[in-house]
């Protein structure tokens, strides 16, 4: 019997190629979208659910399980990019991030387990970031929801090992998807103290992006951890020097790594 996959966000991006892979390997796949009829050409099948509201959540995991009569893996994939100064971003704009980026994989998270605990199994992948392992300038809200979801993944696979449920996260690097079109960016504002800064840091973050790699190397690495018996607590995916940034704010004196950072950035 093939395994039930549930990605959110598989509409596009990350989502998307990781659903169409799994899928390919034999897996039953759902995605979900907010908006599942402005995907009609779909490979996988996509189910309404947005990760904000706990009501479409639970109407989501209901159905699939309904359906598919059980749920074995959950991707928390669905994310929002946001960048600016901290100073310019709208409160609203930062609590809307963490509502997608870290309440709405915690609802996700919240909904599943009681169906989990009944099958005796399951495995949940929370998708982060490397960006969540080091506040990065104009990139810290961003760095933040990610990391804060990296902590309670850890805090969550102690509180649930007894139920035989894994947790893992995975941290990809930059990857070439359209989350520099989805994602909000405060304005570069005439006049502002951080106008030039900004202005630059942010066309080289596109640029990043759309240098970066396909997708397709995620879906390889989620498939590894699929059809691994005891999955690791991290995972990295990425260029190597983005991992190795992670390694070196691990073994340089905080105000080293700062600088380094800076001088990435020209700042």
């Amino acid at each position: 019997m093939s395994k039930v996959v549930l990605i959110t966000g598989g509409s596009s991006g990350i989502g998307k190629s990781i659903g169409e892979f799994l899928s390919q390997k034999g897996f039953t796949v759902y995605g979900t979208s907010r908006s599942p009829e402005r995907y009609p050409d779909s490979k996988i099948k996509l189910v309404a659910l947005d990760v904000a509201d706990v009501l479409s959540v639970e109407k989501a995991i209901a159905t699939v399980a309904h359906e598919a009569g059980r749920i074995d893996v959950v991707i928390n994939n669905a994310g929002a990019g946001i960048t600016g100064p901290i100073e310019d971003i709208p409160n609203e704009e930062i609590k809307r991030n963490f509502e997608t980026n870290l309440f709405g994989p915690i609802n996700v998270i919240k909904a599943v387990l009681p169906q989990m605990r009944k099958q005796n199994s399951g495995l949940i992948i929370n998708v982060t970031s490397i960006a969540g392992y080091m506040g990065l300038p104009y990139r810290g809200i961003y760095s933040a929801s990610k990391g804060a979801l990296e902590l309670i993944t850890e805090a969550f696979r102690m509180e649930i090992k007894d139920f035989n449920i894994h947790m893992t996260n995975v941290a990809p690097g930059d990857f070439a998807t359209n989350i520099a079109a989805g994602r909000f960016h405060a304005p570069v504002i005439k006049g502002s103290p951080y106008e030039e800064k900004y202005g630059q840091v942010l066309k080289a973050i596109d640029e990043d992006v759309n240098k970066g790699n396909d997708p397709i190397i995620v879906s390889h690495m989620i498939h590894k951890i699929i059809t691994t018996p005891n999955p690791r607590i991290h995972y990295k995916v990425g260029a190597f020097m983005q991992k190795f940034s992670i390694i070196l704010k691990r073994i340089l004196p905080d105000k080293m790594y700062e600088k380094m950072l800076l001088n990435h950035y020209k700042l």
